[in-house]
């Protein structure tokens, strides 16, 4: 005897958009979070970022990085100067310190459901950029 399958229920086609299109301007901001978190870490660790390091670090091409520099600069997140070091602006730098909390809140709760630390780290990274605030508020209360 097979087992009865259930009937699958859609949400609303309104519900189920709004949804759909939170998750569009998740993956539009997830290159400025990405870059700018990067470039925050890079000048913690060497006290620079370089476009090479960053282009390296992300696993895209030197021209790809040098466009979302450029995109960043113009959207006021970043400072740069050709063949020179990239800079936070104090909109770069706040954008990098939510973006590293919100990573380290869902990292530690990952972990603390027992999740392995590299598998964590690889999930939180791509979590990190789609959780609502008040899930993310809930995984704040339960890492403890």
């Amino acid at each position: 005897m097979t087992p009865k399958k259930k009937k699958l229920v859609l949400a609303d086609p309104q519900t189920q958009s709004q949804w759909f299109s939170r998750v569009r301007e998740a993956h539009q901001t997830e290159t400025t979070e990405d870059y700018v978190e990067l470039i925050a870490d890079l000048i913690d660790a060497q006290q620079e970022a370089r476009l090479s390091d960053l282009s390296a670090r992300l696993g895209v091409s030197h021209a790809t990085a040098s466009k979302v520099i450029s995109r960043l600069k113009d959207e006021g997140y970043v400072d740069s100067e050709p063949y020179r070091s990239i800079f936070l602006t104090d909109k770069g730098r706040t954008l990098a310190q939510k973006c590293k909390e919100r990573h380290e809140i869902v990292l530690a709760f990952l972990i603390r459901l027992g999740v392995p630390p590299d598998t964590a780290e690889f999930d939180a990274e791509g979590i990190e950029h789609h959780i609502s605030a008040e899930t993310l508020d809930i995984f704040r209360r339960f890492k403890g």
